[in-house]
């Protein structure tokens, strides 16, 4: 019979594509502690708005990470989207980041994850501390410039001419596991790179090595990566039904095919593990967290059509005239009846589309309903074509600035289910010289 520390394991690996360093969870486990675990993203976008369903696949996968009882960080790595590229100006960064955190509490909420649990960090708040500048600069003093390449080759957008703000960022990455105190990182495959790296790097600065846990990734509808870049590769987290049938019906899914096949990998990926998470939270079976599910929004059905048979995961309706609904309790049984031509693509996408609605309803409404969630988007991501303003010159300031340490606790208004200030903050230190120089421009005036 398995232990609890075993059934725990068990619920925090199931469904990743790879684990490195499980031995240090299962020892955690053991003693009887609670692990701790973060998972970040960056708060681009520079191509309409970055969050894309994918998402779906990390955010549900942290209802397990709670139903065993581990302490979970989310970072939102306000830094990062800056030196990735200049992927999110600096002017930018403070309501993006904002952006970022609404739209995580409304699919955390939508998906019945509590986020009362959940420890929302912004990166700013000790990323630019000087504890955590001296950590940096004594990684640069030994890391090489082709560790460093390599290690972002996956995650930094790769260029011609590289800058350097993309060297450092998997050094910041690998140095958020120490500031944020935990044991774990969970992220995508893509950052497997990074990983290795802060594996290699921190103990050689006197920091523990941490396990890494990966989810695989969702090709976009195209069948290749999923990209924000490309709008219909991916679906938003707030597109309109019609826009959600039409990429659907455009997507690549060809009869037959199921090794290149979007549409067919987002149902492995997000809708039967959907199904799943609410298939058990109506046994009861919500591990250490007793709040799964209270306060939900929009429907907690799983995407199961009546009269299915127990065990049944995820169903395609079809009309009796063409073999009646199709009924499935795995994925693998869907994929070989998709080989076969048993399931036709058109069934497949109307489903699968069907399910994206539902699954977007209450975070589209969520938005709609918020007036100040609406006014932050426009400020976040400006429209393109309007006339640009003469504004003053950005600097590091627009980054909010807050003591911070090993054990950084959330910015002031970044607390799971409060509205972060779009004010960028004046670092305590700069007030004085802030204020003298507003005197000596009145003076002046």
């Amino acid at each position: 019979m398995a232990s609890l520390a075993d059934e725990k394991y068990e619920l925090i690996t199931r469904r990743l594509q790879e684990v490195l360093g499980g031995d240090l969870i299962k020892a955690i486990l053991a003693e009887g502690r609670t692990p701790k675990c973060y998972w970040g993203t960056a708060p681009t976008g520079r191509h309409a708005r970055a969050a894309h369903i994918g998402y779906f696949v990390p955010l549900t996968k942290i209802a397990d990470f709670l139903r065993a009882g581990v302490e979970v960080t989310i970072l939102l790595a306000d830094v990062h989207a800056f030196l990735d590229n200049l992927k999110a100006p600096l002017e930018l960064v403070a309501h993006r980041t904002e952006y970022y955190k609404k739209i995580l509490l409304a699919v955390f909420t939508s998906l019945g994850i509590p986020t009362s649990k959940l420890r929302f960090v912004e990166g700013s708040s000790y990323q630019l501390t000087k504890e955590y500048n001296l950590d940096n600069y004594r990684l640069c003093a030994i890391v090489t410039e082709h560790d460093a390449k390599k290690a972002g080759a996956e995650v930094v957008k790769q260029v011609e001419s590289p800058l350097l703000s993309g060297l450092l960022y998997p050094g910041l990455q690998a140095l958020d596991e120490q500031y944020l105190d935990c044991d774990f990182q969970f992220g995508g495959v893509d950052q497997r790179k990074i990983f290795t790296f802060a594996e290699l790097y921190l103990p050689r600065l006197g920091y523990k090595k941490r396990a890494h846990l990966m989810n695989p990734m969702v090709p976009g509808l195209g069948g290749g990566k999923m990209s924000s870049s490309d709008p219909d590769s991916k679906i938003d987290f707030l597109d309109a039904p019609e826009v959600v049938r039409r990429k659907i019906k455009k997507a690549f899914c060809e009869e037959g095919n199921v090794d290149e096949n979007g549409v067919l990998s987002f149902v492995e990926a997000v809708l039967i593990p959907i199904s799943q998470l609410r298939i058990e939270r109506a046994k009861g079976q919500t591990g250490a967290d007793a709040d799964e599910g209270a306060g939900a929004t929009g429907s907690q059905r799983p995407f199961v059509l009546e009269g299915a048979s127990e065990g049944t995961v995820f169903s395609i309706f079809r009309k009796e005239e063409y073999g009646g609904s199709l009924h499935y309790a795995s994925i693998e049984q869907l994929k070989e009846d998709f080989k076969e031509r048993k399931l036709h693509p058109k069934d497949l996408k109307t489903a699968v589309a069907d399910a994206i609605v539902q699954l977007l309803d209450p975070i589209r409404q969520a938005f709609e309903k918020d007036e100040e969630w609406q006014k932050v988007e426009k400020l976040a991501y400006p429209d393109p074509n309007a006339k640009p303003e003469k504004k003053k010159k950005a600097s590091l300031a627009c980054l909010t600035v807050q003591n911070g340490g090993k054990n950084a606790k959330p910015a002031d208004g970044a607390a799971a289910g409060e509205a972060a200030s779009t004010e960028p903050a004046v670092p305590a230190e700069g007030a004085h010289s802030a204020a003298e120089a507003a005197k000596q421009q009145e003076t002046s005036s």
